[in-house]
């Protein structure tokens, strides 16, 4: 489901209702006056919110130019943002602002869907194998979660079943914040190293055998404490692990 919640139209503040003339516009061009860049809307794609942001410019053939920025959570740090190619080229800054709120919905979408692919393309299989590792371990660890949230009588202390999967539900999860830390290109190299040179081949039967192998290897080299250890403190704690669970699966960025 994708939810766009329009922002305030660029005509409802006072700049920008005149425009520029072409000695001014060529003046901006040739200053290098930083592009402009306004929030335009939110989207939700699978799950994950988007932030998306209208850049503006002044083109050097006297022209405004505009295209669109997405951002999100989960994105890596040195990623920063994901973006068009410039989509709209008009006399003024106006001009480009009412043809980008006149896309609908459905449209500015896709233009994110093929800026995602597009981005992807540039960063090669990395990228790839590092966020299907993440999906898997995210999928399985909230198949863990209806038994954790089953029936209960309010007040009564989990039963053994119901923190054991708790605890086998943390255990995915320390592996996917560890995965989430690591960039992705030394993710691939890894992954090779632990495959023996291996790689996963999405496509391929054996690929959920060959990724069980990697987690293992990748939970064998974080400290988890004991389940009895760590029952004592889950109890203890309870809400603080929820909320890392919930901020884990929403993206990287933890509170």
């Amino acid at each position: 489901m994708v939810r766009l919640q329009r922002e305030p139209r660029l005509a409802d503040h006072p700049t920008e209702k005149t425009p520029a003339s072409p000695a001014a516009l060529s003046a901006l061009a040739r200053s290098g006056v930083p592009a402009r860049v306004r929030s335009f809307c939110f989207l939700e794609r699978d799950g994950e919110r988007w932030s998306v942001f209208l850049v503006t410019f002044p083109g050097p053939d006297l022209q405004w130019r505009g295209y669109f920025s997405f951002r999100a959570p989960h994105l890596d740090p040195e990623v920063g943002e994901i973006r068009t190619a410039d989509l709209f080229v008009e006399a003024t800054e106006t001009e480009v602002d009412a043809r980008a709120r006149g896309l609908g919905r459905p449209l500015v979408l896709s233009l994110l869907e093929s800026a995602l692919h597009a981005y992807e393309r540039r960063r090669g299989a990395s990228a790839d194998v590092r966020r299907w590792f993440r999906d898997l371990l995210a999928r399985h660890s909230a198949e863990l979660v209806p038994v954790v949230r089953g029936p209960s009588a309010a007040g009564a202390e989990p039963s053994l079943a119901h923190l054991r999967s708790v605890y086998d539900s943390y255990r995915l999860d320390q592996v996917a914040h560890l995965i989430s830390l690591i960039q992705p290109g030394d993710f691939r190299a890894l992954v090779e190293r632990l495959l023996d040179g291996r790689e996963i081949d999405f496509q391929a039967r054996d690929r959920l055998q060959l990724a069980m192998i990697v987690v293992q290897e990748l939970e064998r080299l974080l400290p988890l404490p004991p389940f009895e250890v760590w029952a004592d403190d889950y109890l203890a704690h309870t809400e603080e692990y929820q909320r890392y669970a919930f901020a884990l699966h929403r993206g990287p960025e933890l509170p």
